[in-house]
């Protein structure tokens, strides 16, 4: 089947209408691109209005679809359910959305002694409770609809204890573990739901907080974009590079839980 075929196929079961929190750059952008490409509108949601809406145009001009911007704070669900809420029932815009993917991610980086409560909250509100009750919200959507798809972002980093990103390698073994069950319960209503366990991306965020050379098995947010979403409906978890399939199946079934975390240690250590 050719790349057009299945560009269509997959418009056909998930759109017309995609939704990309933290959409504006790095990873999101790849995101946003990849889904474009297959034709699908798109609903891209960031903090930085500025930098989302130069992402945006140039999608649009790329790729001749329409998009909608929403400039919002991921950590504020009662809001960006809100600002969705009008979106949807815009009787103008008659926007319906089938795909949904959950992208942005608060890192507090450094020991958890010197993290503050401000920041261990932001985590939980963006990388928790905001994927969890958008997923509530859209999926019921979905479901009325009888198709539908889930992207939620997760991380090797949640496989296990990750020192300097401990809270936030919690929320991604969360999102892991969501995504795990609502593959299994929202399968019947023709909704498909899938975690991306992605290693290290080259991302301005990654840039910027690794002062060393990239970890091996480093990719590119094109590269982790696309490997998801030809993966999206063939099981619940992905793992996009060969490297990091290796690098998990050791971690997390051949070495003790307290080897892995100690690998983890090094891997880390050099963040800041």
């Amino acid at each position: 089947m050719n790349k057009t075929v299945q560009y269509l196929n997959f418009c056909k079961k998930y759109g017309p209408w995609a939704l990309v929190a933290g959409g504006s750059d790095g990873l999101g952008a790849a995101y946003s691109e990849a889904l474009a490409r297959r034709g699908m509108n798109l609903v891209m949601i960031a903090r930085e209005k500025k930098r989302l809406e130069d992402t945006a145009a140039k999608i649009k001009e790329k790729y001749s679809i329409d998009v909608v911007t929403i400039a919002a704070d991921l950590s504020d669900f009662e809001n960006v359910k809100k600002l969705i809420s009008n979106l949807l029932s815009a009787e103008d815009l008659k926007i319906s959305i089938g795909l949904m993917v959950y992208n942005a991610a608060f890192a507090p980086i450094g020991l958890f002694e010197n993290t503050s409560e401000e920041h261990l909250s932001l985590a939980a509100n963006v990388n928790v409770r905001t994927p969890l009750l958008l997923a509530k919200f859209l999926s019921g959507r979905m479901i009325q609809n009888k198709h539908g798809g889930i992207v939620l972002m997760s991380s090797l980093a949640g496989a296990q204890g990750s020192p300097k990103l401990a809270s936030y390698a919690a929320t991604k073994a969360f999102n892991a573990v969501l995504a795990e069950g609502l593959w299994k319960e929202l399968k019947p209503h023709g909704i498909d739901v899938i975690g991306c366990c992605a290693g290290a991306i080259l991302t301005p965020g990654y840039e910027q907080a690794e002062k060393t050379k990239p970890a091996p098995g480093t990719m590119t947010a094109n590269d982790v974009a696309e490997q998801t979403l030809k993966a999206l409906g063939k099981g619940p978890i992905v793992i996009p590079g060969a490297v990091n399939k290796i690098g998990r199946f050791v971690l997390t079934r051949l070495l003790t839980r307290k080897a892995a975390i100690g690998i983890m240690s090094q891997n880390t250590g050099g963040l800041s």
